[in-house]
C-alpha cells in the first residue's frame, strides 16, 4: 500500500491559499509566520515534485494540481471534522449518528418534538443538522456529507430511498399592512408588479412559477433572491416584498401575526414531502432508512411537521 506523501497542515494550508492568495493573510490565518508558510509550501511541493502555486509578487496563483488538491482537501477535512464530531457524540452514549439535512429552509421548531419521539422509540441515536448542506441536499446525501435528507417534490434521485412524511400548501405571504393582506386566494394578475422575494430562480414543475405566473404570462417584480427563507420572512414582515414559501415553515410567522398569507391560486398548490436516504445493504444505511421510517410516523402525530404553536 501506497501511504500519502502529505499530511493534514499541507492540505489545510492548500485549502486556505486557494481562498486567500496572500501569503501574509494566509499564514496569519494559519496562525504561523509567513516564511514559515513559504517552508510549508516548498515542503509540500518537493515531497510531490509538482508545483501547486506560481508566485506572482506577494501573490500566490494556484495550479490547476493545486486546485485538485484544495478540493480534494476541502472534501477530507470537512469529513474528519464530522468524523471527530461524530466520535465524540458516540462517546456521549450514541451508538449511532445520523446526519440530517433540509432542503432549503432552516426551520427547525419540529426538532425538539421529534428527538424526543425517536429516543423512546430507538435507543442511542444522535440527530445531527447539518444546516449547510440544505442548499444542495441530494448532493450532500449522494457524496456521504449527510445520512438523510427531507426534501420535497416528486422527483426521485438515482441511489436514493425515499419515503412520503406529509403534503404541505404553499403560502403568498405579505405583510399585514399589505394591499392585498385580506384575500383569500391570490391570481396571476395580483402579483404583476409586486416587489418578489425568492431564495431560487430555477423553475420548477410543481410550484408557482410552473402553475400560476407561466400560464397567465404574469410575472412578478424580481427584487432579490435570498438564500434563507428566515430572513425572506424578516423582509416580507418589513412590508420590503412578497415571497411564496412552505406553509409548515412560515404557519409560526403567520400565527404571531408577523406576516401574513393567501393560497396560492383559488386551488391552492400542495407539494409533496420526504425523507431520503441512500439505497444500500449496509448496516449503518439500514438504521438511516428506520430513522426516517420514524420521522414518516412521526410526522402523522400532532407534534409533527406542521405543528406551528409555540412550545409551552
Amino acid at each position: 500500500m501506497r501511504y500519502p506523501v502529505l499530511d493534514l497542515r499541507h492540505l489545510q494550508m492548500i485549502s486556505i491559499l486557494a481562498e486567500t492568495p496572500r501569503v501574509t493573510d494566509a499564514a496569519e490565518r494559519l496562525g504561523i509566520t509567513p516564511s514559515a508558510l513559504s517552508h510549508r509550501i516548498r515542503e509540500a511541493e518537493r515531497r510531490l515534485d509538482v508545483s501547486l502555486f506560481d508566485r506572482i509578487h506577494k501573490r500566490l496563483r494556484i495550479t490547476p494540481a493545486g486546485e485538485y488538491l484544495a478540493t480534494v482537501g476541502e472534501r477530507l477535512l470537512a469529513d474528519l471534522a464530522r468524523a471527530e464530531s461524530d466520535v465524540h457524540r458516540m462517546n456521549r452514549g450514541a451508538r449511532h449518528v445520523v446526519r440530517l439535512a433540509v432542503e432549503a429552509y432552516s426551520a427547525y421548531h419540529w426538532l425538539p418534538h421529534f428527538i424526543r419521539y425517536l429516543a423512546e422509540h430507538e435507543e442511542g441515536v444522535d440527530l445531527h443538522v447539518v444546516s449547510s448542506a440544505g442548499r444542495n441536499p441530494v448532493q450532500s446525501l449522494t457524496d456521504m456529507s449527510v445520512d438523510m435528507i427531507i426534501v420535497s417534490g416528486e422527483n426521485a434521485s438515482a441511489g436514493t430511498n425515499r419515503i412520503h412524511l406529509f403534503d404541505d400548501e404553499l403560502l403568498f405571504i405579505m405583510s399585514p399592512q399589505h394591499r392585498l393582506a385580506d384575500r383569500i386566494h391570490i391570481d396571476g394578475e395580483d402579483i404583476v408588479g409586486e416587489d418578489f422575494i425568492t431564495y431560487t430562480r430555477i423553475p420548477e414543475p410543481d410550484r408557482e412559477y410552473a402553475k400560476l405566473f407561466w400560464p397567465n404570462q404574469t410575472f412578478p417584480n424580481w427584487t432579490e433572491t435570498v438564500e434563507l427563507p428566515e430572513a425572506i420572512v424578516e423582509l416580507v414582515a418589513a412590508d420590503l416584498g412578497t415571497s411564496i414559501l412552505a406553509g409548515w415553515a412560515v404557519k409560526r410567522a403567520i400565527k404571531n401575526n408577523r406576516i401574513t398569507s393567501a393560497r396560492v391560486g383559488s386551488d391552492g398548490i400542495m407539494v409533496p414531502w420526504y425523507a431520503a436516504t441512500r439505497r444500500s445493504r449496509k448496516d449503518e444505511e439500514t438504521y438511516n432508512h428506520r430513522v426516517a421510517d420514524h420521522l414518516a410516523v412521526w410526522s402523522q402525530t400532532t407534534q409533527g411537521f406542521q405543528r406551528y404553536e409555540e412550545d409551552t
